[in-house]
Order: C-alpha cells, then structure tokens, then sequence
C-alpha cells in the first residue's frame, strides 16, 4: 500500500487537519494516510505539549470510523527528539510491504535544510506538500516532489489553547468529540501549557 505520513505535534489536532488530511487523500494515489503524533518535535519547545498519549487519544477520536486514516504512535518508541528520516527507516523496515511518502506544508518544507539527513528524505521518498500563503515551493523541484493546493483555514492549534485558556469557546475549530474530550479532562486550561510560542 502506499501510505502517507502527516507528521505533528496535534496539539490538538483541528479541523484543519483533518481537510487536508481529506483533499491530500482524495487528490493523491495513496491508500491510507497515518496521523503521526511526535512526542517531541526539534523545533518545538516541549513545555508546550500536552501528554503525547492525550494527543493520540484526540487524533484516534477525530478520525474514528474513517477507514483510510489512521493514528500512530511510532515515533512514542523512537529515541527523542524525533526525527522524519529515523522514523522512516524504522517503517520500511517494519513494513516492507508499504510505500510511504511524507505530507508536509510548504512552510515546513522551506526548513528542509535544517532537517537530519534531508538529502535522503528527497532522494527516497515522495513528498506531497500543501501550499500556505507566504511559502512558495521553488527549490528541490524534482520528480519526488508533488504540491497540492489543500484548502486553507487559518486554524491553529496555538489559537485553540489560547481559547481554551481563556474559556472561550472551540466549537467548529475541532470535531464535536475532541472538544468534549478537551473540556472533560480539562486540557489546555493551565497557564503553564500555554506559554507564549
């Protein structure tokens, strides 16, 4: 099959996500797209995440009953801070059977540079990155290399703490359950799990 790897910190996961994850989907050959939580990403500071399994717990909520999506916690078992190529080759070697290519924004993808072993990334591996206003796609241009233009909300999960903080309401930004799940275990209410980013 092949697979595509939506990599973040779904802190929480929106309905921004879950729009893209829906157009790339639709709009690609792949069979299945996994919502890969990182316990820790290396440019993000980590006071800002709320428990990785929490996270995980709201992606499973969010796309429950949808047959091509799905959570994984691989990189929960990987040593930290993640990395896309470690958690890629830990993949195909746990599933040779699989294709995976690596979904990306085109803001993310302005920082390629930065990231462990990029070069091997854009060697082996498709990636199909969405435009967001502000970041064009003008270099690595190649055969690996797929845009799609995904409809943009401005929704961010840096917005969503920030109401929950100020007991403002979520509704419409996240799923009915992730919302209910957020205010019955009284996520994101602390200060301390929301300092300025």
């Amino acid at each position: 099959m092949k697979i595509g790897l939506y990599f973040g910190s779904f802190n929480p996961i929106h309905v921004g996500h879950l729009i893209i994850a829906s157009h790339v989907l639709s709009n690609t050959s792949l069979d299945e797209l996994w919502f890969v939580v990182s316990p820790q990403n290396p440019f993000k500071k980590h006071s800002t995440l709320l428990n990785e399994q929490h996270r995980l717990n709201l992606v499973r909520a969010a796309i429950e009953g949808e047959k091509k999506l799905r959570a994984s916690n691989v990189e929960f078992k990987l040593p930290k801070p993640s990395y896309t190529i470690d958690t890629l080759t830990y993949l195909a070697e746990k599933y040779p059977q699989h294709i995976f290519s690596i979904i990306m924004g085109s803001d993310s993808f302005q920082n390629i540079e930065k990231w462990k072993n990029y070069q091997q990334l854009l060697q082996n591996h498709e990636l199909l990155i969405y435009k967001r206003p502000g970041y064009d796609i003008n270099k690595y241009i190649g055969n690996n290399i797929k845009e799609l233009n995904a409809p943009l909300l401005q929704i961010s999960s840096t917005h969503i703490r920030e109401l929950i903080r100020k007991k403002q309401s979520i509704r419409y930004l996240v799923t009915d359950v992730v919302k209910e799940m957020i205010e019955n275990n009284g996520y994101y209410q602390s200060a301390l799990e929301n300092p300025p980013e």
